[in-house]
């Protein structure tokens, strides 16, 4: 299934503390206004947020790239050079 294009939120994760136990909804579409956090701004596009359970307490680092291979976590994907549309041209 197809679903909307995924939006990069920023070109830097973002640090945020966690707290052991509880559960989060990472922004996996990059539309939501409170990132990293999922505020229902991707319904309808066929991209699903990414819930998880806190292992412990700490800090960790988010990504809002929206292409790190290991969501939520970054994984240093926004280094990378964003790939351009091809232009047609030879």
């Amino acid at each position: 299934m197809s679903h909307s294009p995924i939006h990069r939120a920023g070109n830097a994760p973002v640090k945020v503390e966690l707290t052991e136990g509880e559960t989060y909804t990472w922004c996996a579409c990059g539309r939501s206004d409170n990132q990293p956090w999922c505020d229902g701004s991707h319904q309808g596009t066929g991209i699903d947020p990414v819930v998880f359970v806190a292992e412990r307490s700490g800090s960790v680092w988010l990504c809002l790239c929206k292409a790190t291979g290991t969501p939520p976590l970054c994984d240093s994907s926004h280094k990378k050079p964003v790939a351009k549309p091809d232009s047609g041209s030879v």
